[in-house]
């Protein structure tokens, strides 16, 4: 196809086609008094290197998460990724393939979706999962969704602890398909009390969704909460937004989780602004049937080998419409074998030290903000991320905190911008990249802002 401006002649042929004199025919329906009389107030059309020019100076005021110390979590987080990881994916049979429907020339990109569904069923303690969702928020959607088709029912609980975003996309695909959500309130000062949970589960409820750790990164037990809602015929939902977690604390499936989604950007993938990232979702083999997206298994040919085939795939459903499972039907191919490569590496092992580190590292940032006049560390229980109240808005010491080459954290109120309660309190994130002096440059930067 070519890329090429149109002609005069082009036009004229056009519109003589659809049978109109002129361009201005073609908006007739739009009233005169609110259309543009004039070319919009726009720069005029640059070259190729001035273009190159402006959006290199627009891209020079972001600050590389590398080059100062960095404490930015809530959802997004910053890990060291072996050259390894960047390096593999590259290549040219995983980099263009696309979606594996022939398994005779696709065995590669399937055994990689294979794996990389062993790898997540083995780290959230369930027994099947897909081959990976778009991020961790819509993966916590789904998973609502797929509650709501085995229970029969149409009411979902959302704990206070939810990341904002995900709760967001939960309650926006729940309007949208006439299902009833139950958000509790968010209480920071008191984010590992279960009651509040326990209390909202009844008979109506189809499914309840809990964080762990959560935004604010308390570490919530599952266990009574998943007893409560089996003994009221309702799933328990487990979110992370921080896979490396679940190789310090006890998977959510060990817990008595239904089914558990979250975000595996942490493994293999980098922060890249924002996305891409990939979801993972996983559950208990009797509800496979019902889990959205694709799934690879492993079967043998008529000789006997070993191969690999789209056991299930969501694709197929687009003609069944409203009785398709799901409306995603593809997966993050990529950054899932970035995902599988970066956990090959590690191993069970090293994902346990690597978790171990990520847990001393925050430990020690707690303990130094402890020190800091009128800072408060609200958690009682953390892996890698907790939230602190100041004596002064999160959002502005944030701000000034970056004027001195630090970037803090989130304050709460960025997204939760109506909740006056809530302004004070910064969610802070220390992974295995932060160094002694990073940590001593962030307590001394807070102080002077603070004092």
């Amino acid at each position: 196809m070519r890329y090429l401006p149109l002609t005069e002649t082009d036009r004229a042929d056009m519109l003589a086609r659809i049978g109109v004199e002129g361009i201005d025919d073609l908006f007739v329906d739009i009233p005169k008094d609110v259309r543009l009389d004039s070319l919009l107030d726009l720069p005029k059309a640059m070259s190729e290197m001035a273009v190159e020019r402006t959006l290199g100076a627009m891209a020079a005021k972001n600050v590389a998460a590398g080059s100062v110390p960095f404490f930015l979590g809530a959802g997004a987080y910053r890990h060291h990724v072996p050259a390894t990881v960047d390096h593999l994916i590259q290549r040219s049979e995983f980099l263009t393939s696309y979606t594996p429907y022939q398994p005779e020339i696709t065995q590669g990109t399937l055994q990689a979706l294979f794996e990389f569904q062993t790898q997540v069923a083995n780290l959230t303690g369930m027994e099947v999962a897909n081959a990976s969702m778009y991020d961790g928020s819509t993966a916590a959607a789904e998973a609502v969704l797929m509650a709501h088709r085995l229970t029969k029912r149409t009411k979902a609980v959302l704990a206070g602890g939810i990341h904002p975003q995900y709760r967001a996309v939960i309650e926006n695909l729940s309007h949208m398909s006439g299902h009833e959500v139950t958000a509790l309130a968010a209480n920071p000062r008191n984010a590992g009390s279960v009651e509040e949970i326990l209390a909202a589960i009844d008979e109506e409820t189809s499914c309840v969704v809990v964080q762990t750790p959560s935004f604010y990164g308390e570490l919530i037990d599952l266990r009574a909460i998943a007893e409560k809602a089996h003994e009221k015929k309702a799933f328990l939902i487990a979110v992370f937004t921080e896979a490396v977690a679940l190789g310090a604390i006890e998977p959510p499936g060990a817990q008595g989780a239904d089914i558990v989604v979250g975000e595996g950007q942490s493994i293999g993938n980098p922060l890249t602004f924002g996305g891409p990232y990939v979801g993972l979702f996983a559950t208990r083999q009797k509800f496979i049937r019902q889990m959205p997206g694709r799934v690879a298994g492993e079967t043998v040919d008529a000789e006997g080998r070993r191969g690999f085939v789209l056991t299930l795939s969501t694709r197929e459903q687009h003609i069944r419409r409203e009785k398709a499972t799901s409306n995603i039907c593809t997966n993050s191919g990529l950054c899932a074998l970035a995902f599988t490569i970066h956990m090959t590496l590690l191993g069970e092992a090293g994902l346990k030290k690597l978790a171990l580190l990520n847990h001393q590292a925050a430990v020690k940032l707690a303990t130094a903000l402890e020190s800091v006049p009128g800072v408060e560390v609200l958690n009682t229980s953390f892996f890698n991320e907790f939230t602190i109240a100041l004596p002064k808005p999160a959002a502005e010491v944030v701000e000034a905190m970056a004027q001195k080459g630090v970037i803090a954290g989130l304050p709460v109120s960025r997204l939760k911008p109506h909740r006056d309660d809530l302004k004070d309190l910064l969610v802070v994130a220390a992974t295995e990249v932060n160094t002694d002096e990073d940590r001593s440059a962030y307590v001394a930067a807070l102080k002077e802002v603070l004092a």
